[in-house]
Formats: structure tokens, C-alpha cells, sequence
């Protein structure tokens, strides 16, 4: 395999932009894709804003930032944008089904030496790599939230991906200025085999009104010195991430100890779904950094 300089993101939402902002900001051809033109559009103004605030900071120059935005272009053909890439980095939303008819649709558009990734949180990437012709040549990217400021990458090998492939997507996480460890492919991987169950005995403690949202976040950020509580990190993430990531460690592992505590699955059902929908644990409204607790149990 050659040296590669052509990247495709499949998905403009928050992963998706964060990870295509990141690799046109160190000099990758990027191409960004999904099946909503206005998805694509409102993904470039939050790239754009990011990369103000960082001049703004004087942590890039104003040129730097006019070649970040010249990497970038836009699509909603798949086939056609990911034909030439050496690399695809998928992050369309956390559903097995969506993203074993991605991997298809890659594996017969891509030329053969490209490499697939997942930027999937907690979904088997062996599954996904069987879905395709080229399974030693499938691996999991896993980006951290927000992906400019984050650092980690796991960069998840599933049982059929070679030395070779792991190497080169190591190497390439390290040229983006981040830092990667890899790990096997098992439910959650590692993050989230210790950070969800946390979650989910937060979620559990309010529920059985052990104490209030606001005091079960400064127990966690003052005694155990986390820089944000595990329910508001929760409404950070998604409600609905969260549920479908302990839904598939519940499944992969068959433990009781992964069950979703029954406060997070109302919640989710209920469309409280944390920041994105405006309330989940908290409140959050638009302009205001106050945080309004929304869920109380006694």
C-alpha cells in the first residue's frame, strides 16, 4: 500500500465534521460525506467556526485555516467521492444494519487497496469487516468527542485485520497530532466497557433517589477529580449513544451488569435525549452555559 494522502468521512454530523476538520487541518485530501446536502453545509459552518475560535486563540494562523477549508469538499455520491481514497473513516450513526450496508457499498466502490474504518463506539468491527471482500483491510477508528481537542484515538483491530493495516492507521493517528492505542475487539472496546457502566450506575444512584443529579456530578468531579460529572457527560454523549452502546455490551456479553438502568431507557423513549434535544439530565439553552437540572428523584 502506498502512501496515503486521500480520506473519505462518511456521516457530517458532530463525529463526522470533528474527524474530517482534524485530517484537513494536517494536510489530508478530505473528502466529506452524507446523503443530506444541508447536513454537508451546516458540518462546513461548524468546521468554520472551529477553526475561527482556534485563530481567535492564535493556535492557527488565518492561512492555516483557508488550507484546512481548501482540503475539504463535500458530497452526496458516495461512490463516485470515495473511488480514488486511501482510506474511508465511517461515522454514520451507531446502527448495525446502516453500517453493514455502508461497508458493502464501500467495499464495491473503493479501489482495492483502500483501507475501511468505523469510527463505531461500541459495534464488533469483525462484524463489519465480514460484511466486505476485504476484511484484513477493515479496522476501528474511535474518536474522541469533540475530535479537535481530544487526543485519544483506540484504533480497534477486529480478528481479521493484518499487522500491515494496523501499523499504517497507528501511524497515520499519530500524524494527526493524536495519541493511539490499540485494543481487540470486544463489546465497547475499552472506553466504553469502563466508562458506560459508570454511567449507568450514575443513572441507577438518581433513580433510586440515593441523591440528586447536581450532587451525584460534584461527588464524582470533586471527589474522584473527573472534570465532569457522569450525568451531565451523559447528556454530553447522547442519552440515546449511551443507550445503544450498553445495548450492545448487554448482548455481546450476556451480563446482567450491562442492563440499562430503566430511568435511561424512559428517557430515551421519552426523546430527552441530553444536549442535542435541549434537555436529559439537565437543561441547556441556546446561549447559555448555566446548567438547570432537569431529572430529580427522592
Amino acid at each position: 500500500m502506498n502512501q496515503m494522502n486521500e480520506i473519505a468521512v462518511i456521516g457530517a454530523g458532530t463525529m463526522g465534521n470533528g474527524i474530517a476538520h482534524v485530517f484537513a487541518m494536517h494536510g489530508y485530501k478530505t473528502h466529506l460525506i452524507d446523503i443530506d446536502q444541508s447536513r454537508l453545509d451546516a458540518a462546513i459552518g461548524t468546521i468554520t467556526k472551529n477553526l475561527d475560535r482556534m485563530v481567535a486563540k492564535e493556535r492557527i494562523t488565518e492561512s492555516a485555516k483557508a488550507s484546512t477549508l481548501a482540503n475539504i469538499s463535500t458530497s452526496v455520491d458516495l461512490a463516485t467521492a470515495v473511488s480514488n481514497v486511501d482510506l474511508v473513516v465511517e461515522a454514520a450513526t451507531e446502527n448495525i444494519d446502516l453500517k453493514l450496508k455502508i461497508f458493502k457499498q464501500l467495499d464495491e466502490a473503493c479501489k482495492p487497496e483502500c483501507i475501511l474504518s468505523s469510527n463505531t463506539s461500541s459495534i464488533s468491527i469483525t462484524k463489519i469487516a465480514s460484511a466486505t471482500s476485504r476484511p484484513e483491510q477493515v479496522i476501528g477508528m474511535h474518536f474522541m468527542n469533540p475530535v479537535p481537542v481530544m487526543k485519544l484515538v483506540e484504533v480497534i483491530r477486529a480478528y481479521q485485520t493484518s499487522d500491515d493495516v494496523t501499523n499504517k492507521i497507528m501511524d497515520m493517528s499519530k500524524s494527526l497530532s493524536k495519541v493511539p492505542v490499540e485494543v481487540n475487539d470486544y463489546p465497547g472496546f475499552v472506553a466504553n466497557r469502563i466508562l458506560m457502566p459508570m454511567i449507568n450506575e450514575a443513572i441507577s444512584t438518581l433513580h433510586e433517589g440515593v441523591a440528586g443529579v447536581m450532587e451525584i456530578d460534584t461527588v464524582m468531579k470533586l471527589g474522584m477529580a473527573h472534570p465532569m460529572g457522569p450525568l451531565q457527560l451523559a447528556d454530553f454523549i447522547g442519552l440515546d449513544v449511551c443507550l445503544a452502546i450498553l445495548n450492545v455490551m448487554h448482548d455481546g456479553f450476556g451480563n446482567p451488569k450491562y442492563a440499562p438502568c430503566p430511568l435511561l431507557v424512559n428517557m430515551v423513549t421519552a426523546k430527552k435525549l441530553g444536549r442535542k434535544s435541549g434537555e436529559g439530565f439537565y437543561k441547556y439553552e441556546k446561549g447559555s452555559k448555566e446548567l438547570v437540572v432537569s431529572q430529580q428523584f427522592s
